[in-house]
């Protein structure tokens, strides 16, 4: 009886994965933090995010212990002036992909609670639409060794 009740266990648990890919999975690849001097009150971080489930799904927002504040942000250009503004969701549809780049959507790490350095790495949390939180590592790089197309960084899930 022991046996058929962790067997049924088992196949619960299966169904519930499986259950669970029919949705939006979020994919965090490539993602760095580009290192600020000292003092700094802001950086940004890149990455590239990919919806890698059957489902759309919606990033809210970003967290991370380093920091006081964070957000997404876009670079945006009206009439000739280039701005900065917050992006309060993103959406990907199935199979889609973003990057955040410099110049273009991105990550606004403000007030950080401790210096950031080259070769430091960083938590960062995904809120997603349905209630998930993707956490992820992102690498502290030196604007040298960090160039406009990304960094080649460990692709983290």
């Amino acid at each position: 009886m022991r046996r058929l009740s962790t067997c049924l266990a088992a196949l619960g648990l299966f169904a519930a994965a499986g259950g669970a890919q029919a949705a939006g999975r979020l994919v965090v690849s490539d993602a760095w933090i580009r290192e600020a001097p000292p003092q700094a009150t802001m950086l940004a971080g890149y990455a590239r995010l990919e919806n890698a489930g059957d489902e759309p799904l919606s990033v809210l927002t970003v967290q991370s212990d380093t920091f006081r504040m964070a957000s997404l942000h876009e670079t945006v250009v009206a009439d000739g002036v280039s701005r900065m503004r917050e992006v309060h969701r993103l959406d990907l549809a199935p199979g889609a992909s973003v990057a955040l780049e410099p110049g273009g959507r991105h990550l606004m790490l403000m007030q950080p609670r401790h210096e950031v350095h080259a070769g430091d790495k960083v938590e960062v949390r995904f809120l997603l639409g349905d209630g998930t939180r993707l956490e992820t590592v992102f690498e502290v790089l030196a604007p040298d060794s960090a160039d406009d197309e990304g960094a080649d960084a460990h692709r983290h899930h």
